[in-house]
């Protein structure tokens, strides 16, 4: 398995910045975020270290060689709207957005793309599913052509008044995962898992890793803290922020020994890209490279560095 990070959590810094922050750190990877220049204000969105509007063979080239001179993979590219909404104009801008990340991964040889699936929050699953049936088919099919992986992070979006009650990603459960696939059974269609979402939905996070092993393309480490006196005043309807908090892994409720034992035993050689979203380390830049270094300090006891191997 290889460490990395997602480059939201440094929006101030450039694309060399945050290579040689990773290289310093020593990650041995980063998920870089690709939003178009119409800037998103939702919470760590909006951040563009490489711009996939009209991407090149030369800054592709350009891109190879700063990660080369840092020793730095990139583990995807990541851009996480929702092609789903009920604008369809907005929608499609999406849609072509995503095409466009897709074909700057291949550009690259990263080879892998994340994002959500979408949804229309004031709907039912079954009532968006003839949406997702018009949409991601040809999606899915634009990426086998490129042989691009799509890894659907599982966060169900739902955390704010404008995503309720739906949520503005269909993909938050395995119920609903196993109706995807089953719909679009492509080998280039996946998950981008992030077991701190089923954490907070009281969910056995453990078990998508044995049941989807073949579906798990990228990993985010992310944790959570489900504070129950808060629960226990607004209850399970309540917006789901207002009884849990996203933390640091090692910090919340994720068994991360046992998680990363379910990825050794499943044969799991992919990236594991920390999610900074806590609240406690977001004041400042310096914060922010604080919450970094500490956790890869905590993962590097499951994801060790690579070493050269002893003679004999």
């Amino acid at each position: 398995m290889q460490l990395g990070f997602v480059t939201a959590i440094l929006p101030d810094y450039d694309l060399r910045q945050v290579f040689q922050t990773a290289s310093e750190i020593g990650y041995d990877c980063v998920e870089v975020m690709c939003w178009p220049e119409w800037k998103d204000a939702r919470r760590y969105a909006g951040v563009t270290h490489i711009s996939a509007e009209e991407f090149t063979e030369s800054e592709a080239t350009t891109v190879r060689q700063m990660a080369e001179e840092f020793g730095i993979s990139i583990s995807a590219l990541g851009y996480y709207p929702n092609p789903l909404t009920p604008d369809l104009e907005e929608a499609q801008k999406y849609v072509e957005h995503i095409q466009k990340v897709i074909v700057a991964a291949r550009m690259l040889g990263v080879n892998r793309m994340n994002t959500f699936i979408g949804r229309d929050w004031k709907k039912s699953v079954d009532e968006n599913w003839p949406r997702f049936l018009e949409t991601w088919p040809d999606i899915i099919k634009f990426a086998e052509q490129q042989q691009v992986q799509i890894g659907i992070e599982n966060c169900p979006m739902s955390f704010t008044q404008d995503e309720w009650p739906g949520g503005k990603n269909l993909a938050c459960s395995p119920a609903i995962w196993k109706r995807m696939y089953e719909a679009i059974p492509s080998p280039w269609f996946g998950l981008n898992y992030d077991p701190s979402h089923l954490v907070w939905m009281h969910m056995d996070y453990l078990a998508p890793i044995r049941d989807f092993a073949d579906r798990l393309f990228h990993v985010h480490a992310k944790d959570v803290r489900i504070d129950q006196h808060k629960l226990d005043e607004v209850g399970i309807l309540a917006y789901p922020l207002d009884y849990h908090s996203p933390k640091l892994p090692g910090l919340g409720q994720v068994d991360w020994g046992h998680f990363f034992s379910q990825l050794n035993d499943i044969g799991y050689q992919g990236p594991v890209c920390v999610e900074v979203e806590d609240r406690a380390y977001e004041d400042s830049t310096e914060s922010c490279l604080a919450a970094l270094q500490q956790c890869h300090t905590y993962l590097r006891n499951f994801i060790p560095e690579e070493q050269t191997p002893l003679s004999n």
